[in-house]
């Protein structure tokens, strides 16, 4: 995993910023702060991040192929140009059925006690 930003002021093409990698779940970092981060993700088919829990909402847009996201068990399949909102402290399984491309954003400010 890339741990620096990308350029700022610097246009570039998402979906064209990583590659899908046989056997692989590639992750590219666009930008780290300690409020949050935004990632782009690619997915080689059959591969899956498993398991998953945050203890904040992660908004995931799929910008390439098809994507099968599981919360708490209820599955929905994401085409190209869908979003969806894993809630914080939801169990999540992200699945390749078939190689895509997602953008993954997680807010961490608002969850102050």
């Amino acid at each position: 995993m890339e741990n620096s930003e990308f350029e700022k002021s610097k246009v570039f093409i998402i979906v064209e910023i990583l590659e899908y990698v046989p056997n692989s779940v590639v992750i590219k970092t666009i930008i780290r702060k300690t409020t949050g981060n935004v990632s782009a993700v690619s997915f080689d088919s059959g591969e899956a991040l498993t398991g998953r829990v945050s203890p904040y909402d992660t908004f995931i847009q799929v910008i390439d192929g098809k994507a099968e996201i599981l919360i708490d068990d209820v599955s929905s399949l994401l085409d190209t140009g869908q979003s969806i909102i894993i809630p914080a402290h939801s169990r999540n399984t992200i699945k390749a059925n078939e190689r895509f491309k997602m953008l993954s954003t997680t807010i961490k400010s608002g969850y102050e006690e």
